[in-house]
């Protein structure tokens, strides 16, 4: 067996390894085997048909070794994340695909601290399933027991927005992507005082995602502009993100969210340590930018678990992803597609601006990626003359721009990333390098 849990959990088409119905079984069994005994898990999971039968799967399992699972229905990922140390459970589970289409499901974990699973403690429960030692008894799966916690969660959120006065009668529209946000958002906002317009809330199982949502922000963007609304949110399936549309219909993603809410944060002295984790996909533009507020930025590898290790390791309060994944520790160690709607909404009464405005302190730099094929994969800094392309060019960027060279995780490619200030000059860059790499490294044509 190799690695079960991926970047983001357990991820597959529901129904097919590994989310057929043994080894769900064997996974809840294995993962109450890992906990203290007896363990008490909460599971939520988003709109998706194939949600209810997994949670059975998972359920028989964890009970097969002493343990309970408590379903709270259909709920937001960060939900559970926040609910599980509150309500005394040992851990977390959701069951969702995020943004994936609704064939697709997925089963993510966190511990009973409320923080996704730690890759030490994914590979000690890899290693139980593994292990032929031990079998599961056989039997019927059971309905799991239900409790609704959303009010408490919903609580939780309204904390986040002290000055709701300010947003007595204030119109938005919000996008629940026919997902898991659809039994929360509509419901928050109109207890906060706003008019709120949805769409995307009419899940049926097979809808989550479909032309709708953060990665489909098109229709959300027509209806603002056409309804003349100051502000439209997006969120994912699983709702723990959420992009932006601003007044004039343009897409609001999360290095200018970061941006903004940092800026603010300062101002209100809640920026611990002064400085904001973003992952190497970020854009340059939002470097500058906290560097002219003052603020300094950390980069982490791509994915909501690397942003959310750094921020703990430096005990920091805002850091996220450009594809709206944001994480303000001072409520939920993991990104919260609510929280952050909050959070913008915050700034945006704190400040008297508009979304557009706000949005606008971002420079977003031109970016050109350049793929070389090559025949061997070695440390550059070994190959001088490609090297010595790589410092000039690093020197040229030096504080405006930002150069990334990777190699391709799964192809022959040598993947070379420039962002800065002029399209062409950068292009151009990245063709020196390109060029040197050809010369030294390519694969025959």
């Amino acid at each position: 067996m190799g690695r079960f849990f991926g970047t983001d959990g357990v991820r597959g088409k529901a129904g097919e390894y590994p989310l057929d119905r043994p080894t769900i079984r064997r996974l809840g069994a294995a993962l109450a085997r890992a906990l203290a005994s007896p363990p008490r898990f909460l599971s939520g999971r988003d709109t998706r048909e194939s949600g209810a039968w997994i949670e059975r799967e998972l359920a028989f399992g964890i009970a097969s070794q002493g343990g309970s699972l408590t379903g709270a229905g259909i709920i937001p990922t960060p939900a559970i994340a926040y609910l599980t140390p509150r309500m005394g459970y040992t851990a977390g589970v959701v069951i969702s695909a995020s943004h994936n289409p609704f064939e697709d499901n997925g089963i993510k974990v966190f511990s009973g601290a409320g923080e996704k699973f730690t890759e030490q403690l994914e590979q000690h429960v890899e290693s139980i399933i593994a292990d032929p030692s031990w079998d599961l008894p056989s039997g019927e799966a059971r309905d799991v027991e239900q409790i609704d916690y959303r009010a408490e969660y919903l609580a939780h959120l309204r904390a986040i927005l002290p000055n709701v006065e300010a947003f007595h009668s204030a119109r938005l529209i919000v996008d629940c992507a026919n997902g898991a946000t659809t039994t929360i958002a509509p419901r928050l906002f109109q207890e906060l005082g706003f008019e709120v317009r949805c769409i995307g809330c009419e899940p049926d199982g097979r809808n989550i995602n479909l032309h709708t949502g953060s990665t489909a922000p098109q229709q959300l963007a027509r209806t603002v502009v056409d309804g003349g609304y100051p502000i439209g949110i997006a969120y994912d399936g699983d709702g723990d993100r959420a992009i932006f549309v601003d007044e004039r219909g343009q897409i609001v993603d999360g290095d200018a969210v970061m941006l903004m809410c940092a800026r603010q944060m300062k101002r209100e002295g809640r920026l611990k340590g002064n400085a904001v984790v973003a992952t190497v996909m970020s854009n340059i533009g939002l470097e500058i930018g906290l560097r002219e507020a003052g603020i300094d930025m950390v980069r982490c590898p791509v994915g909501d678990k690397y942003v959310m290790e750094e921020m703990i390791r430096r005990d920091l309060s805002l850091g996220g992803e450009q594809s709206g994944h944001v994480i303000f520790s001072e409520y939920l160690f993991t990104g919260d597609g609510l929280a952050t709607s909050l959070n913008v909404l915050r700034t945006m009464a704190a400040t008297g601006r508009t979304l557009s405005d706000l949005a606008s302190e971002l420079t977003t730099y031109p970016q050109v990626l350049v793929n070389v094929r090559v025949d061997r994969k070695v440390d550059l800094d070994t190959v001088p003359e490609v090297a010595s392309v790589i410092s000039t060019v690093e020197s040229r960027l030096a504080g405006n721009g930002r150069l990334l060279i990777r190699y391709s995780g799964t192809e022959p490619l040598l993947r070379i990333m420039i962002e800065g200030k002029d399209q062409r000059e950068i292009a151009a860059w990245a063709e020196e390098i390109a060029q040197a790499v050809r010369q030294y490294l390519a694969a025959p044509v």
